[in-house]
């Protein structure tokens, strides 16, 4: 994982325009397979969820527990940093009074200060058929307006990462990002600002996963605030 060849400037671009940025190849191949793999290792994860018996789609993910396999940990504390200034910005623009600590121990600290405690990044992994329903990654009063999604595979078939943008007074708006194996997409938790003409206003964004068609499809979730 080397952050020193994206294009942070494209990154901040792209986020305020259209609320997501790709972050082409964060990870090589033998990263992505050694993220998969640990998919059956019981003892890295607090919990597994079976998205059909919440209505959430179809499909299984986990969430890892503490402390966090070195990649899973790595990746957040070397994202963070990069990405809190744009948060900063973000919450100025839509007036929000939060703001973010540059590092991201400290954040994770007031996170658990605030009884958020349990740790959010995750590994999905979904067959034929399977599906995410459009959602948000909201876990309690801490929520850093970020995340990443990092595709670990390769072989397999449909499985597009969706997001929609809902517009105030006009019809949503929806995005199919463009991903290969090792690439990262960093999206919009909720909110995030759009210059208007009148100024600064809110739209809110979902994201979800087309149904798989064939092949196994794993991504490896990175959120910066933790879970009550």
């Amino acid at each position: 994982m080397d952050l020193s060849d994206q294009d942070w400037d494209g990154v901040v671009e792209a986020l305020d325009t259209q609320g997501w940025a790709v972050l082409p190849g964060l990870l090589d191949a033998a990263e992505c397979e050694a993220a998969a793999a640990l998919y059956d290792e019981d003892a890295r994860f607090r919990s597994t969820v079976a998205m059909a018996r919440h209505g959430f789609g179809r499909g299984e993910y986990r969430y890892f527990a503490y402390p966090l396999p070195p990649l899973v940990a790595q990746l957040r504390t070397a994202l963070y940093p990069k990405l809190a200034p744009i948060a900063n910005r973000w919450h100025e623009r839509m007036g929000l009074e939060r703001r973010f600590p540059d590092i991201h121990g400290r954040y994770i600290a007031q996170c658990h200060g605030a009884v958020q405690t349990r740790p959010t990044p995750l590994l999905l992994r979904y067959g034929p058929g399977d599906y995410n329903c459009l959602h948000q990654d909201l876990y309690g009063e801490h929520v850093f307006p970020l995340q990443a999604a990092i595709l670990l595979s390769k072989d397999f078939e449909g499985g597009e990462f969706v997001l929609t943008e809902q517009r105030p007074r006009m019809q949503s708006r929806v995005s199919v990002v463009p991903l290969a194996q090792g690439d990262a997409v960093v999206f919009a938790v909720s909110q995030r600002p759009v210059a208007g003409t009148r100024g600064d206003y809110r739209v809110t964004m979902r994201h979800g996963v087309s149904p798989v068609r064939a092949g196994r499809r794993h991504t490896l979730g990175i959120i910066f605030h933790d879970a009550m």
